[in-house]
């Protein structure tokens, strides 16, 4: 929000300088982020008066002008300038006057005519950027006077970085009246009371009808007839709009956006000849469209809320007007608009569309719901002072009362708990009072009443921030916080986070952080089976859904880099993904991985080539084994949508889903456009964070015996299948199985294979016998055909 000093002073005028000024505000919550003086100093520049007008003899765009600047004596001025007359007032640089950027004007000759200075364009007196001609002064500026105290070019914009939550402040009115509260003064609002209505002097109206009260509780409006279009919007005006950042246009639009800068009431105005029928506040319908004032046409969404007539849409309520009943220079008939729209019917809807205007800046955050009837009689009067024009009455349509702000409790002890400062009640009571709050004292505090402006006071601890603003947040006491230390209990067995990072560090990783909103294009590619959870305001359609796997944000940095001619490379990272459940939504802790590439970087020693499943495999092991409890993870065949068929595993611990890795499913690596294979895997942290401690077990002291054996079973059969079955026959004496060899092919039938396994037996009391080992190997061969269908090999 930016606005003139000038201006803010008075509407309320502190005892305090700029900077104190600037200061105090930034204390209480509006933070300034700059004070610019309007417009470069200059030395010698006056209000002079055209007298005559004659053709140079030797310049045909050249004009010799006599200028009276109230000495006695015109001064001969040799001036370029398309929009010189008689009679005109502008701003005189004498001779010896210093002008912005340091030009001296001087006595000089132009084609042969002698020039006593200079008349001047608002750009050359710094007020603006390009001009088309010159600055045109009331005719009733006296002649003389300096054009830098004229125009009160001693002021200074503040600008005023407000917080989403106060669009209250949003306006000249509402800065004032922080500043008239934090200084203990009363507020001047110069010919704004809405007793002053103005009266009607013609019966025209237009009919209002809501059909969507909940987004617009109360409109207002009224009929303008004969306004002149070609009046010029007035200097002080124009000044006040420059010097908040807008720059002028017409009247009509001058005075709205004047309007919304003192009180914050946005408002719009529609030609009327343009308009067919009845005002219809509605939601709009399927297909439509509208041609906006910028020219872009848009089709609207069915929850966007318009203003229509009987024929179709005119504008986009709260937002932007259409261009179909814009007023143009044939305007003389207006429509004016003051309404009331709910934030939720206006947040996110200007994004939605890629637009952001002044209007919708102020919607979103909340509009007084009582300043329309105001801010309209306000606008009338302005308008007809400078366009003149006949009145209609004014017509409102929708909730003749607002709804009172619900009451909130403030605790006394809850309120010196929070600043670590006892307050006076009758302070307290003072200070809420001064923000325009009704406050009635409790047995144990206040009962409060927000205005209907603040709509971001709704719980106790708001009104805690709001007695501590208008208090001062540099005088509340600081002390330390004291508070009894507790021992967290850390279980031995857990693997930190941080331990597993370090592992994937260690083996080339890198960590990336990415939004959990993610594209639902890409989602339904990756997890098409869970429906993710749309954000109700998304940044943007490419972030419009919370991410059901980490996959979404790995995939997408592990194509900006192979875009980047990135080849080799090794991401992970760890976060939440969000899977919906009826009504509520889980958040499931996860680490994510993904590689592609070479296993290793280019070198002499070793020929080029790319990762495999087994190089995953190998990664994700790793991380299993730090919980000490390997063998309790089996990996399993599955089929993934988002992974290849035939290259794809889930993975189990002890019966639980622990995750899934595999080789990305060729058919997405196409519509993502990656060119060489990329392998993924996903764990669940709080399963792999789970360790088992060590135990410790005697080592036997007798010699162990190894044993190879082949078996045939069907493709189907696992080795981790085969090495539980073999384990489980002996148990006593079977320490350990390896398998060391797969063989497929010639002496194999089709549909089987042959595993080797090693099987180590030892007993801990004893040396074992040939006839025990012998006994034994027998019963693991008979309990691996009776149970996997499993044969010896010739």
């Amino acid at each position: 929000m930016k606005l003139s000093e000038h201006w803010l002073r008075e509407w309320v005028n502190p005892p305090l300088s700029t900077a104190e000024l600037a200061e105090q505000l930034t204390l209480a919550g509006l933070e300034v982020e700059s004070v610019t003086p309007v417009a470069p100093v200059s030395a010698g520049v006056v209000v002079g008066e055209v007298l005559s007008v004659a053709a140079h003899p030797k310049a045909a765009k050249l004009q010799i002008c006599a200028v009276d600047i109230g000495t006695g004596t015109p001064l001969s001025i040799v001036c370029g300038a398309a929009n010189v007359r008689v009679g005109l007032r502008v701003p005189v640089a004498m001779v010896g006057a210093e002008l912005p950027g340091g030009k001296l004007i001087q006595q000089a000759q132009l084609r042969g005519v002698d020039s006593y200075g200079m008349l001047c364009s608002a750009s050359e007196l710094g007020l603006a950027e390009a001009s088309e001609g010159l600055l045109a002064l009331p005719l009733d500026t006296r002649l003389g006077e300096d054009v830098y105290l004229y125009l009160r070019l001693d002021d200074v914009s503040i600008d005023v970085s407000v917080t989403p939550n106060r669009g209250d402040c949003l306006s000249v009115a509402g800065i004032a009246r922080e500043v008239a509260a934090l200084n203990r003064l009363t507020l001047n609002a110069p010919a704004t009371d809405a007793a002053v209505a103005v009266a009607a002097t013609i019966t025209d109206h237009i009919d209002v009808i809501i059909d969507a009260p909940d987004d617009c509780p109360r409109y207002a409006g009224r009929v303008l007839r004969g306004i002149d279009r070609t009046a010029p919007t007035p200097l002080w005006m124009q000044e006040r709009l420059r010097r908040s950042g807008m720059r002028s246009i017409n009247a009509v639009v001058d005075v709205t956006n004047y309007v919304l800068l003192e009180l914050g009431q946005p408002m719009h105005a529609f030609d009327l000849t343009r308009l067919r029928g009845n005002i219809h506040v509605r939601r709009a319908r399927t297909g439509e469209s509208i041609t906006l004032l910028d020219g872009q046409q848009i089709t609207l969404h069915d929850n966007t809320l318009v203003i229509a007539d009987e024929a179709r849409v005119q504008a986009i309520a709260g937002i932007m007007g259409g261009l179909d009943a814009a007023i143009d220079a044939s305007s003389d008939t207006l429509f004016l608009e003051s309404a009331y729209f709910t934030p939720q019917a206006v947040a996110g809807r200007a994004r939605a569309y890629g637009l952001r205007t002044e209007s919708s800046h102020r919607f979103e955050r909340g509009v007084d719901p009582g300043l329309q009837r105001r801010a309209l009689e306000r606008a009338t009067t302005l308008l007809l002072e400078i366009t003149g024009g006949m009145a209609g009455p004014v017509i409102e349509a929708g909730a003749a009362q607002q709804a009172e702000p619900a009451a909130i409790t403030l605790r006394a002890k809850r309120l010196q708990q929070v600043l670590g400062l006892a307050l006076p009640a009758e302070d307290v009571t003072r200070l809420l009072t001064r923000l325009e709050m009704q406050v009635s004292t409790t047995a144990d505090g206040w009962r409060v009443t927000p205005p209907p402006y603040r709509f971001d006071i709704a719980l106790e601890v708001d009104l805690i921030e709001e007695v501590a603003r208008l208090h001062g947040y540099q005088r509340l006491p600081a002390r330390a916080h004291h508070a009894a230390l507790v021992m967290r209990p850390e279980p031995e067995a857990r693997s930190k986070l941080s331990r597993l990072r370090d592992v994937l560090v260690d083996r080339g990783y890198q960590e990336i952080v990415t939004y959990s909103f993610v594209a639902p294009e890409l989602q339904r590619q990756l997890d098409p089976a869970t429906p993710p959870l749309p954000l109700a305001n998304p940044i943007s359609t490419e972030m419009s859904v919370m991410r059901t796997t980490l996959w979404c944000g790995l995939l997408n940095v592990l194509r900006y880099n192979l875009n980047r001619q990135h080849s080799r490379q090794r991401l992970f990272e760890s976060g939440l993904r969000f899977i919906p459940q009826g009504n509520e939504v889980t958040q499931e802790r996860t680490i994510a991985g993904i590689l592609t590439g070479s296993p290793v970087p280019e070198q002499w020693a070793q020929p080029q080539q790319a990762v495999d499943f087994y190089d995953l495999k190998g990664d994700v092991e790793a991380l299993l084994a730090l919980s000490g409890d390997l063998g309790a993870y089996r990996f399993e065949t599955a089929v993934h949508p988002a992974l290849h068929p035939g290259q794809s595993a889930r993975i189990w611990r002890n019966g639980q889903a622990a995750g899934w890795l595999g080789a990305l499913h060729p058919a997405v690596a196409r519509a993502l456009g990656l060119e060489q294979a990329a392998y993924v895997f996903e764990l669940s942290l709080d399963l792999l964070e789970q360790g088992r401690l060590p135990a410790f077990r005697e080592v036997s002291k007798f010699p162990a015996i190894r044993r190879d054996i082949a078996i045939v079973v069907e493709e189907a059969v696992t080795a981790t299948q085969v090495q539980a079955c073999a384990a489980s026959a002996a148990p006593e004496l079977v320490r350990h199985i390896q398998l060391f060899d797969v063989y497929r092919g010639k002496g194999i039938d089709s549909g089987r294979k042959s595993l080797a396994l090693g099987l180590t037996l030892q007993a801990s009391s004893r040396t074992l016998t040939d006839e025990e080992v012998t006994t034994t190997l027998d019963h693991v061969v008979r309990t691996l055909q009776q149970q996997l269908g499993a044969t010896l090999r010739d």
